[in-house]
């Protein structure tokens, strides 16, 4: 088991190296070059996010798909991931990691465009879309369509599921001392409850869930920045500083070189917000919208609210804290975030606790969703209710059990699955920016889209 474990993870340092981060990160700078910097236009799509296109077709609000998106997007990689770009890159690991998610927001924004754009529905009108859609109709690959699932229906079982459920039994077990078996058994009541439901289901909850997580979480950043205001000035020169020069050990960090910083900002911002997987056109693909590309908007502002936001504040609240006090254990991502939120009085440790059970909980449903989508496209409607069995029944699992090789199964998986995705966004780049300057830079966004939605039998 060790020999496999050892060979899993070699491939997956492999998937994961500078090849996949030239790729994904030269894909967002292609992309937000060829689109005139559609990052410009934020504060419109925050606007398109909370406002309901009643005249669109879909299945659920583009705020619902939104939502959906980002819970299974803001997960613990946020917190713990962010730690651990810090612990390993240094505190220049912050900066490349914002950089990253913005220009990460235009792959997002042309990936929600082409699931809208290559979408097909059922006969009783339900939406589907996604990279495997676009690599079918966009450009006739249905084999790398089929790869597209197979890799996300095994990663959602792994990143998506069992390790989620895990990172939360172990929080529970060491700080509350609860039982694994009874976190596990809870959780996957929860999840029944949620997703047997459907997408209409998952978007309910997370529409709820996703706000009221992220603004506590907020909260308690905020809370530790003004704790450690007197540090906030030396801790954005030290980011700053250390993204382009190397860092000497001292101060509270090890040495770090500017490729380190660079590699693991990167690395952990790519993993976080997701920009290029071609997980979130999935749900984008379901939602109520008039033409593409104010979904294609809507979608950009995940990768803001993921990467922009949160992930900026929790380094900031990382390094303040490091610089604060020099006696904190930076070397373990996980013990770094939680030294930092014990700096809270008396509510540290909740705010923290509550953090990861809610954005690990909305992961495991959001990749419910992704993982669902991608059998049904593999095998037809017949399949999900059993698929969904397995996914609750994979939630108790995952809470009782070491997951160190299912962690680094899907890890490689992910990467495999951002392959065919970036195939389908190269090569239809020239299609994203028709469908831009049709609606947005010929001021259309109001303009319904002309083109009929196929249906297609999924029984």
């Amino acid at each position: 088991m060790e020999n496999i474990t050892s060979i899993v993870n070699t491939i997956g340092s492999f998937l994961w190296g500078w090849p996949m981060i030239v790729l994904l990160l030269g894909t967002h700078l292609y992309l937000t070059i060829i689109l005139r910097f559609p990052q410009r236009k934020i504060f419109t799509a925050i606007k398109l996010s909370v406002t309901k296109d009643k005249t669109g077709s879909g299945d659920v609000s583009q705020f619902g798909a939104l939502a959906t998106a980002l819970a299974a997007t803001i997960g613990t990689g946020n917190i713990v991931g962010v730690a651990t770009a810090v612990a390993l890159g240094g505190p220049g690991a912050v900066l490349w990691c914002w950089l990253t998610g913005v220009f990460g927001i235009a792959t997002k924004y042309s990936e929600g465009l082409l699931a809208i754009k290559y979408r097909v529905k059922t006969s009783d009108g339900t939406m589907l879309g996604g990279p495997m859609y676009a690599l079918e109709r966009g450009l006739k690959m249905k084999w790398m369509a089929v790869l597209f699932c197979v890799f996300t229906a095994v990663a959602a079982f792994g990143i998506g599921n069992t390790v989620q459920a895990n990172s939360i039994a172990l929080l529970m077990d060491e700080t509350y001392s609860i039982s694994p078996y009874v976190t596990g058994l809870i959780l996957s009541i929860s999840t029944a409850l949620v997703i047997l439901f459907g997408v209409k289901g998952i978007s309910k909850v997370c529409e709820m869930l996703v706000p009221f997580m992220a603004g506590f979480y907020v909260i308690g950043c905020i809370i530790i920045l003004v704790i450690n205001s007197s540090f906030l000035g030396e801790t954005f020169t030290l980011i700053f500083q250390s993204a382009f020069t190397p860092q000497a050990a001292g101060g509270g960090f090890v040495g770090t070189t500017v490729m380190m910083a660079a590699r693991y900002g990167i690395a952990r911002g790519l993993f976080s917000n997701e920009s290029g997987l071609g997980s979130a056109p999935i749900v984008a693909a379901a939602a109520k919208t008039r033409n593409p590309v104010r979904q294609a908007l809507v979608s950009s502002t995940g990768t803001f609210w993921d990467t922009v936001v949160v992930c900026a504040l929790t380094g900031l609240v990382l390094v303040s804290s490091i610089i604060a006090h020099p006696d904190i254990d930076h070397t373990q991502g996980a013990a770094l975030t939680k030294a930092a939120f014990s700096k809270i009085p008396y509510i540290g440790t909740f705010i923290l606790s509550v953090g990861i059970i809610t954005f690990a909980f909305s992961t495991i449903l959001g990749w419910s969703y992704y993982g669902e989508k991608a059998v049904e496209y593999l095998g037809g409607k017949k399949y999900i209710f059993s698929y969904r069995m397995f996914w609750i029944v994979a939630v108790f699992v995952g809470s009782i059990m070491n997951l160190s090789l299912v962690w680094s199964i899907a890890d490689s998986m992910n990467a495999l699955m951002a392959i065919p995705n970036l195939i389908a966004l190269l090569l239809l780049s020239r299609v994203v920016v028709k469908e831009t300057k049709k609606y947005l830079w010929d001021n259309n966004l109001d303009g319904d889209d002309p083109e009929e939605i196929p249906i297609v039998n999924k029984n």
